[in-house]
Protein backbone atom coordinates (compact mmCIF):
# COMPACT_ATOMS: atom_id res chain seq x y z
CA UNK A 1 0.00 0.00 0.00
CA UNK A 2 1.29 3.47 -0.88
CA UNK A 3 2.59 5.46 2.09
CA UNK A 4 3.56 9.13 2.46
CA UNK A 5 7.08 9.93 3.62
CA UNK A 6 6.28 13.65 3.25
CA UNK A 7 2.99 15.52 2.93
CA UNK A 8 1.99 19.08 2.07
CA UNK A 9 -0.94 21.10 3.38
CA UNK A 10 -4.15 19.37 4.39
CA UNK A 11 -6.97 19.59 1.84
CA UNK A 12 -9.09 21.74 4.16
CA UNK A 13 -6.40 24.43 4.17
CA UNK A 14 -6.20 24.35 0.38
CA UNK A 15 -10.01 24.60 0.10
CA UNK A 16 -10.10 27.62 2.42
CA UNK A 17 -7.53 29.43 0.29
CA UNK A 18 -9.48 28.56 -2.89
CA UNK A 19 -12.67 30.04 -1.41
CA UNK A 20 -10.94 33.38 -0.80
CA UNK A 21 -9.69 33.43 -4.39
CA UNK A 22 -13.21 32.72 -5.73
CA UNK A 23 -14.72 35.62 -3.83
CA UNK A 24 -12.04 38.11 -4.89
CA UNK A 25 -12.26 37.14 -8.56
CA UNK A 26 -16.05 37.31 -8.58
CA UNK A 27 -15.89 40.92 -7.39
CA UNK A 28 -13.30 41.89 -10.01
CA UNK A 29 -15.31 40.37 -12.86
CA UNK A 30 -18.48 42.15 -11.74
CA UNK A 31 -16.60 45.46 -11.59
CA UNK A 32 -15.17 45.09 -15.11
CA UNK A 33 -18.51 44.00 -16.53
CA UNK A 34 -20.15 47.09 -15.01
CA UNK A 35 -17.49 49.75 -15.64
CA UNK A 36 -15.40 48.42 -18.53
CA UNK A 37 -12.26 50.41 -19.31
CA UNK A 38 -12.47 52.44 -16.08
CA UNK A 39 -12.35 49.28 -13.97
CA UNK A 40 -9.48 47.82 -16.02
CA UNK A 41 -7.55 51.06 -15.56
CA UNK A 42 -8.14 51.10 -11.79
CA UNK A 43 -7.09 47.46 -11.44
CA UNK A 44 -4.04 47.88 -13.65
CA UNK A 45 -2.94 50.87 -11.58
CA UNK A 46 -3.54 48.96 -8.33
CA UNK A 47 -1.91 45.63 -9.18
CA UNK A 48 0.70 46.56 -11.80
CA UNK A 49 1.29 50.29 -11.24
CA UNK A 50 0.59 50.64 -14.96
CA UNK A 51 -1.60 53.30 -16.57
CA UNK A 52 -0.68 54.06 -20.20
CA UNK A 53 -2.85 56.13 -22.52
CA UNK A 54 -3.67 52.97 -24.49
CA UNK A 55 -3.24 49.40 -23.29
CA UNK A 56 -3.04 48.20 -26.90
CA UNK A 57 0.44 48.46 -28.41
CA UNK A 58 0.86 50.34 -31.69
CA UNK A 59 3.02 49.06 -34.54
CA UNK A 60 5.64 51.60 -33.55
CA UNK A 61 5.67 50.38 -29.94
CA UNK A 62 5.92 46.76 -31.10
CA UNK A 63 8.90 47.56 -33.31
CA UNK A 64 10.52 49.45 -30.44
CA UNK A 65 10.09 46.42 -28.17
CA UNK A 66 11.62 44.09 -30.78
CA UNK A 67 14.57 46.43 -31.03
CA UNK A 68 15.33 45.85 -27.35
CA UNK A 69 15.63 42.07 -27.75
CA UNK A 70 19.10 40.67 -28.45
CA UNK A 71 19.54 38.83 -31.76
CA UNK A 72 20.41 35.59 -29.96
CA UNK A 73 17.19 35.81 -27.96
CA UNK A 74 15.15 36.49 -31.09
CA UNK A 75 16.77 33.51 -32.81
CA UNK A 76 15.96 31.31 -29.81
CA UNK A 77 12.35 32.47 -29.82
CA UNK A 78 12.10 31.73 -33.54
CA UNK A 79 13.58 28.25 -33.02
CA UNK A 80 11.07 27.44 -30.29
CA UNK A 81 8.19 28.74 -32.39
CA UNK A 82 9.30 26.61 -35.34
CA UNK A 83 9.10 23.51 -33.12
CA UNK A 84 5.65 24.41 -31.78
CA UNK A 85 4.36 25.31 -35.24
CA UNK A 86 5.75 22.16 -36.82
CA UNK A 87 4.09 19.85 -34.32
CA UNK A 88 0.84 21.83 -34.45
CA UNK A 89 0.74 21.50 -38.25
CA UNK A 90 1.11 17.74 -37.96
CA UNK A 91 -1.73 17.69 -35.43
CA UNK A 92 -3.89 19.87 -37.68
CA UNK A 93 -3.40 17.41 -40.52
CA UNK A 94 -5.08 14.74 -38.36
CA UNK A 95 -8.31 16.78 -38.26
CA UNK A 96 -10.15 16.10 -41.50
CA UNK A 97 -13.54 17.07 -42.80
CA UNK A 98 -15.88 14.15 -43.39
CA UNK A 99 -18.70 13.39 -45.83
CA UNK A 100 -20.22 9.93 -46.15
CA UNK A 101 -23.38 8.38 -47.66
CA UNK A 102 -24.75 6.37 -44.73
CA UNK A 103 -27.87 5.15 -46.55
CA UNK A 104 -28.73 5.38 -50.24
CA UNK A 105 -29.48 9.08 -50.75
CA UNK A 106 -28.54 10.15 -47.18
CA UNK A 107 -25.33 12.15 -46.86
CA UNK A 108 -23.86 13.11 -43.47
CA UNK A 109 -20.74 15.10 -42.83
CA UNK A 110 -18.79 17.37 -40.56
CA UNK A 111 -16.64 20.44 -41.06
CA UNK A 112 -13.77 21.54 -38.84
CA UNK A 113 -14.14 25.30 -38.39
CA UNK A 114 -11.67 27.47 -36.43
CA UNK A 115 -12.95 29.71 -33.64
CA UNK A 116 -13.24 33.28 -34.97
CA UNK A 117 -11.45 35.11 -32.16
CA UNK A 118 -9.22 34.08 -29.27
CA UNK A 119 -7.70 35.86 -26.29
CA UNK A 120 -4.26 34.48 -25.35
CA UNK A 121 -3.06 35.27 -21.84
CA UNK A 122 0.69 35.19 -21.26
CA UNK A 123 1.64 35.23 -17.56
CA UNK A 124 4.21 37.64 -16.18
CA UNK A 125 4.38 37.70 -12.41
CA UNK A 126 7.79 36.75 -11.10
CA UNK A 127 8.88 35.42 -14.48
CA UNK A 128 8.18 36.61 -18.03
CA UNK A 129 6.59 33.51 -19.56
CA UNK A 130 7.79 34.06 -23.11
CA UNK A 131 7.07 30.45 -24.03
CA UNK A 132 3.37 30.84 -23.28
CA UNK A 133 3.11 33.14 -26.30
CA UNK A 134 4.40 30.34 -28.54
CA UNK A 135 2.00 27.82 -27.08
CA UNK A 136 -1.16 29.86 -27.52
CA UNK A 137 -0.58 32.38 -30.32
CA UNK A 138 1.34 30.11 -32.70
CA UNK A 139 -1.06 27.21 -32.19
CA UNK A 140 -4.11 29.42 -32.76
CA UNK A 141 -2.51 30.74 -35.94
CA UNK A 142 -1.95 27.23 -37.28
CA UNK A 143 -5.58 26.39 -36.46
CA UNK A 144 -6.72 29.31 -38.63
CA UNK A 145 -8.16 31.65 -35.98
CA UNK A 146 -8.99 34.98 -37.68
CA UNK A 147 -8.39 37.35 -34.76
CA UNK A 148 -5.80 36.62 -32.09
CA UNK A 149 -5.54 39.00 -29.14
CA UNK A 150 -2.59 38.48 -26.78
CA UNK A 151 -2.14 40.09 -23.38
CA UNK A 152 0.61 40.08 -20.78
CA UNK A 153 1.33 42.23 -17.73
CA UNK A 154 4.02 44.92 -17.79
CA UNK A 155 7.45 44.25 -16.33
CA UNK A 156 9.19 47.05 -14.43
CA UNK A 157 6.76 49.64 -15.74
CA UNK A 158 6.91 48.72 -19.43
CA UNK A 159 5.90 46.01 -21.89
CA UNK A 160 8.31 43.09 -21.62
CA UNK A 161 10.26 43.20 -24.91
CA UNK A 162 10.77 39.44 -25.28
CA UNK A 163 7.10 38.67 -24.60
CA UNK A 164 6.03 41.30 -27.13
CA UNK A 165 8.49 39.83 -29.64
CA UNK A 166 7.13 36.33 -29.12
CA UNK A 167 3.52 37.50 -29.47
CA UNK A 168 4.30 39.48 -32.62
CA UNK A 169 6.44 36.80 -34.27
CA UNK A 170 3.84 34.20 -33.36
CA UNK A 171 1.15 36.07 -35.28
CA UNK A 172 -0.90 38.05 -32.74
CA UNK A 173 -3.22 40.60 -34.36
CA UNK A 174 -3.56 42.75 -31.23
CA UNK A 175 -1.16 43.00 -28.29
CA UNK A 176 -2.40 44.31 -24.93
CA UNK A 177 -0.27 45.12 -21.91
CA UNK A 178 -2.68 44.13 -19.15
CA UNK A 179 -2.14 41.52 -16.46
CA UNK A 180 -4.05 39.11 -14.30
CA UNK A 181 -7.80 38.86 -13.91
CA UNK A 182 -8.35 42.25 -15.52
CA UNK A 183 -6.68 40.99 -18.72
CA UNK A 184 -8.76 37.85 -19.19
CA UNK A 185 -11.93 39.68 -18.13
CA UNK A 186 -11.35 42.53 -20.58
CA UNK A 187 -10.77 40.08 -23.43
CA UNK A 188 -13.74 37.89 -22.52
CA UNK A 189 -16.32 40.52 -21.60
CA UNK A 190 -15.10 43.37 -23.78
CA UNK A 191 -14.85 47.02 -22.80
CA UNK A 192 -15.46 50.31 -24.53
CA UNK A 193 -12.14 49.93 -26.38
CA UNK A 194 -11.54 46.16 -26.44
CA UNK A 195 -13.74 43.97 -28.60
CA UNK A 196 -14.60 40.69 -26.83
CA UNK A 197 -13.26 37.35 -27.99
CA UNK A 198 -14.99 33.99 -28.33
CA UNK A 199 -12.43 31.95 -26.39
CA UNK A 200 -9.75 32.37 -23.71
CA UNK A 201 -6.56 30.32 -23.60
CA UNK A 202 -3.31 30.31 -21.68
CA UNK A 203 -2.01 29.47 -18.21
CA UNK A 204 -1.91 31.72 -15.20
CA UNK A 205 -1.87 31.87 -11.42
CA UNK A 206 -4.76 30.82 -9.20
CA UNK A 207 -6.59 34.10 -9.82
CA UNK A 208 -6.40 33.83 -13.61
CA UNK A 209 -7.47 30.18 -13.46
CA UNK A 210 -10.45 31.07 -11.29
CA UNK A 211 -11.40 33.95 -13.60
CA UNK A 212 -11.44 31.57 -16.56
CA UNK A 213 -13.57 29.14 -14.57
CA UNK A 214 -16.13 31.86 -13.76
CA UNK A 215 -16.12 33.19 -17.33
CA UNK A 216 -16.60 29.76 -18.90
CA UNK A 217 -19.93 29.66 -20.70
CA UNK A 218 -19.85 33.30 -21.68
CA UNK A 219 -16.71 32.38 -23.61
CA UNK A 220 -15.00 29.11 -24.33
CA UNK A 221 -11.78 28.23 -22.55
CA UNK A 222 -8.99 25.82 -23.29
CA UNK A 223 -8.95 24.19 -19.85
CA UNK A 224 -8.50 24.99 -16.18
CA UNK A 225 -4.76 25.63 -16.08
CA UNK A 226 -3.84 26.66 -12.57
CA UNK A 227 -0.53 26.44 -10.68
CA UNK A 228 1.99 24.03 -12.18
CA UNK A 229 1.92 20.42 -10.95
CA UNK A 230 4.80 17.97 -11.33
CA UNK A 231 4.87 14.25 -10.60
CA UNK A 232 8.11 12.27 -10.79
CA UNK A 233 7.68 8.50 -11.16
CA UNK A 234 11.07 6.92 -10.47
CA UNK A 235 12.80 3.77 -9.32
CA UNK A 236 16.38 2.82 -8.45
CA UNK A 237 17.57 3.38 -12.03
CA UNK A 238 18.04 7.11 -11.31
CA UNK A 239 19.47 9.12 -8.44
CA UNK A 240 18.33 11.77 -6.01
CA UNK A 241 20.11 14.64 -7.76
CA UNK A 242 18.11 14.40 -10.99
CA UNK A 243 14.82 13.77 -9.14
CA UNK A 244 15.40 16.75 -6.85
CA UNK A 245 16.11 19.24 -9.62
CA UNK A 246 13.16 17.97 -11.68
CA UNK A 247 10.96 18.65 -8.65
CA UNK A 248 12.44 22.02 -7.72
CA UNK A 249 12.70 23.17 -11.32
CA UNK A 250 8.91 23.19 -11.42
CA UNK A 251 8.30 24.17 -7.78
CA UNK A 252 9.96 27.50 -8.59
CA UNK A 253 6.90 28.41 -10.70
CA UNK A 254 5.09 29.60 -7.59
CA UNK A 255 4.42 28.96 -3.90
CA UNK A 256 1.34 26.80 -4.62
CA UNK A 257 2.90 24.47 -7.22
CA UNK A 258 2.69 20.81 -6.14
CA UNK A 259 5.81 18.69 -6.72
CA UNK A 260 5.54 15.00 -5.85
CA UNK A 261 7.91 12.03 -6.01
CA UNK A 262 6.33 8.62 -6.53
CA UNK A 263 8.84 5.79 -6.11
CA UNK A 264 9.34 2.13 -5.33
CA UNK A 265 12.75 2.85 -3.80
CA UNK A 266 12.93 4.05 -0.21
CA UNK A 267 16.63 4.74 -0.76
CA UNK A 268 15.82 7.04 -3.69
CA UNK A 269 13.06 8.71 -1.66
CA UNK A 270 15.42 9.58 1.19
CA UNK A 271 18.25 10.59 -1.16
CA UNK A 272 15.87 12.89 -3.07
CA UNK A 273 14.62 14.61 0.09
CA UNK A 274 18.23 15.21 1.19
CA UNK A 275 19.10 16.50 -2.29
CA UNK A 276 16.13 18.85 -2.24
CA UNK A 277 17.41 20.46 0.94
CA UNK A 278 20.96 20.71 -0.44
CA UNK A 279 19.82 22.23 -3.71
CA UNK A 280 17.53 24.70 -1.97
CA UNK A 281 20.65 26.19 -0.36
CA UNK A 282 22.09 27.09 -3.77
CA UNK A 283 19.04 27.48 -6.05
CA UNK A 284 18.61 31.17 -7.03
CA UNK A 285 14.82 30.77 -6.92
CA UNK A 286 14.88 28.95 -3.58
CA UNK A 287 12.63 31.45 -1.80
CA UNK A 288 9.65 30.38 -3.91
CA UNK A 289 10.64 26.75 -4.42
CA UNK A 290 11.23 26.19 -0.68
CA UNK A 291 7.74 27.39 0.20
CA UNK A 292 6.18 25.34 -2.57
CA UNK A 293 8.04 22.20 -1.47
CA UNK A 294 7.15 22.75 2.18
CA UNK A 295 3.43 23.33 1.57
CA UNK A 296 2.72 21.27 -1.55
CA UNK A 297 5.59 18.81 -1.90
CA UNK A 298 5.12 15.11 -1.18
CA UNK A 299 7.03 11.84 -1.37
CA UNK A 300 5.01 8.65 -1.80
CA UNK A 301 6.53 5.18 -1.45
CA UNK A 302 4.92 2.35 -3.43
CA UNK A 303 5.49 -1.40 -3.57
CA UNK A 304 5.41 -1.90 -7.35
CA UNK A 305 5.13 -0.23 -10.75
CA UNK A 306 1.46 -1.21 -10.78
CA UNK A 307 0.87 0.65 -7.52
CA UNK A 308 2.73 3.70 -8.84
CA UNK A 309 0.51 3.56 -11.93
CA UNK A 310 -2.63 3.49 -9.79
CA UNK A 311 -1.42 6.40 -7.65
CA UNK A 312 -0.44 8.44 -10.69
CA UNK A 313 -3.87 7.92 -12.26
CA UNK A 314 -5.51 8.95 -8.96
CA UNK A 315 -3.42 12.13 -8.72
CA UNK A 316 -3.91 12.99 -12.44
CA UNK A 317 -1.08 15.55 -12.42
CA UNK A 318 -0.28 18.06 -15.12
CA UNK A 319 3.32 16.97 -15.79
CA UNK A 320 4.42 13.39 -15.27
CA UNK A 321 8.14 12.62 -15.58
CA UNK A 322 8.79 8.86 -15.81
CA UNK A 323 12.31 7.67 -14.96
CA UNK A 324 12.04 3.92 -14.48
CA UNK A 325 13.48 0.77 -16.02
CA UNK A 326 10.38 0.45 -18.22
CA UNK A 327 8.88 3.89 -19.01
CA UNK A 328 6.79 2.40 -21.84
CA UNK A 329 4.73 0.57 -19.20
CA UNK A 330 3.43 3.96 -18.07
CA UNK A 331 3.03 5.26 -21.63
CA UNK A 332 0.91 2.21 -22.48
CA UNK A 333 -1.19 2.17 -19.31
CA UNK A 334 -1.41 5.62 -17.70
CA UNK A 335 -4.68 7.36 -18.52
CA UNK A 336 -4.88 10.54 -16.39
CA UNK A 337 -2.23 13.20 -16.99
CA UNK A 338 -1.45 16.39 -18.88
CA UNK A 339 1.80 15.44 -20.60
CA UNK A 340 4.29 12.59 -20.20
CA UNK A 341 8.07 12.97 -20.20
CA UNK A 342 9.63 9.57 -20.73
CA UNK A 343 13.14 8.77 -19.52
CA UNK A 344 15.88 10.87 -17.91
CA UNK A 345 17.03 12.43 -21.21
CA UNK A 346 13.90 14.58 -21.38
CA UNK A 347 12.26 16.70 -18.69
CA UNK A 348 9.37 19.08 -18.08
CA UNK A 349 11.48 22.12 -18.88
CA UNK A 350 11.91 20.89 -22.48
CA UNK A 351 8.14 20.72 -22.86
CA UNK A 352 7.67 24.06 -21.12
CA UNK A 353 9.99 25.98 -23.38
CA UNK A 354 11.09 24.53 -26.66
CA UNK A 355 10.58 20.92 -27.74
CA UNK A 356 7.28 21.51 -29.55
CA UNK A 357 4.50 19.97 -27.46
CA UNK A 358 2.18 22.45 -25.78
CA UNK A 359 2.78 23.48 -22.18
CA UNK A 360 -0.75 24.64 -21.37
CA UNK A 361 -1.99 21.51 -19.61
CA UNK A 362 -4.79 20.37 -17.28
CA UNK A 363 -4.30 20.78 -13.52
CA UNK A 364 -6.33 19.91 -10.42
CA UNK A 365 -7.13 16.42 -11.76
CA UNK A 366 -8.70 17.75 -14.96
CA UNK A 367 -6.48 15.29 -16.84
CA UNK A 368 -9.16 12.71 -16.03
CA UNK A 369 -11.41 14.23 -18.70
CA UNK A 370 -9.34 16.52 -20.94
CA UNK A 371 -5.95 16.82 -22.52
CA UNK A 372 -3.90 19.97 -22.90
CA UNK A 373 -4.03 22.86 -25.33
CA UNK A 374 -3.45 21.81 -28.93
CA UNK A 375 -4.51 22.95 -32.37
CA UNK A 376 -7.78 21.02 -32.06
CA UNK A 377 -8.89 23.15 -29.09
CA UNK A 378 -9.28 26.09 -31.46
CA UNK A 379 -11.40 24.11 -33.90
CA UNK A 380 -15.12 23.36 -33.68
CA UNK A 381 -16.47 20.27 -35.42
CA UNK A 382 -19.88 21.04 -36.95
CA UNK A 383 -22.11 18.43 -38.56
CA UNK A 384 -24.43 18.73 -41.55
CA UNK A 385 -26.83 16.48 -43.43
CA UNK A 386 -28.25 16.30 -46.93
CA UNK A 387 -31.00 14.00 -48.30
CA UNK A 388 -30.66 13.49 -52.03
CA UNK A 389 -33.71 11.44 -53.04
CA UNK A 390 -37.46 11.29 -52.38
CA UNK A 391 -37.14 7.65 -51.39
CA UNK A 392 -34.50 8.36 -48.77
CA UNK A 393 -36.51 11.20 -47.21
CA UNK A 394 -39.64 9.04 -47.01
CA UNK A 395 -37.72 6.12 -45.51
CA UNK A 396 -36.07 8.16 -42.78
CA UNK A 397 -39.34 10.04 -42.21
CA UNK A 398 -41.25 6.86 -41.40
CA UNK A 399 -38.81 5.87 -38.67
CA UNK A 400 -38.56 9.46 -37.39
CA UNK A 401 -42.35 9.81 -37.18
CA UNK A 402 -42.77 6.75 -34.99
CA UNK A 403 -39.82 7.60 -32.74
CA UNK A 404 -41.12 11.16 -32.23
CA UNK A 405 -44.57 9.91 -31.22
CA UNK A 406 -42.91 7.42 -28.88
CA UNK A 407 -41.52 10.43 -27.02
CA UNK A 408 -44.71 12.47 -27.29
CA UNK A 409 -43.32 15.09 -29.71
CA UNK A 410 -46.26 15.51 -32.10
CA UNK A 411 -44.77 18.56 -33.84
CA UNK A 412 -41.54 16.72 -34.45
CA UNK A 413 -43.52 13.81 -35.86
CA UNK A 414 -45.43 16.06 -38.24
CA UNK A 415 -42.13 17.42 -39.61
CA UNK A 416 -41.43 13.84 -40.67
CA UNK A 417 -45.02 13.12 -41.74
CA UNK A 418 -45.14 15.94 -44.26
CA UNK A 419 -42.08 14.48 -45.97
CA UNK A 420 -43.62 11.03 -46.02
CA UNK A 421 -46.75 12.46 -47.64
CA UNK A 422 -44.86 14.68 -50.07
CA UNK A 423 -41.98 12.43 -51.07
CA UNK A 424 -43.37 8.98 -50.31
CA UNK A 425 -46.85 9.43 -51.70
CA UNK A 426 -48.51 8.06 -48.55
CA UNK A 427 -51.73 9.43 -47.03
CA UNK A 428 -50.57 9.90 -43.43
CA UNK A 429 -53.01 11.61 -41.01
CA UNK A 430 -51.50 14.67 -39.30
CA UNK A 431 -49.90 14.23 -35.84
CA UNK A 432 -49.93 10.43 -35.91
CA UNK A 433 -47.20 7.87 -36.19
CA UNK A 434 -46.58 6.50 -39.68
CA UNK A 435 -47.44 2.84 -39.70
CA UNK A 436 -45.17 0.49 -41.66
CA UNK A 437 -46.34 -0.05 -45.25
Amino acid sequence: MASYLKRGLEQAEVDEADAKVRALVEGILADIEARGDAAVRDLSRKFDNWEPDDYRLSETEIEAALGKVAKRDLDDIKFAQEQVEGFARQQRACLRDLEVETLPGVVLGHKNIPVNSVGCYVPGGKYPMVASAHMSVVTAKVAGVKRIVASAPPQDGAPHPAIVAAMHLGGADEILVIGGVQAVAAMALGTQTIEPVDMLVGPGNMYVAEAKRQLYGRVGIDLFAGPTETLIIADGTVDGEICAIDLLGQAEHGPTSPAVLLTTSETLANDTMREVERQLDILPTAEIARRSWADYGAVILCESDAEMLAEADRLAFEHVQVMTGDPDYFLDNLTNYGALFLGPRTNVSYGDKVIGTNHTLPTKRAGRYTGGLWVGKFIKTHTYQRVLTDEASALVGEYCSRLCMLEGFAGHAEQANVRVRRYGGRNVPPYTAVEPA
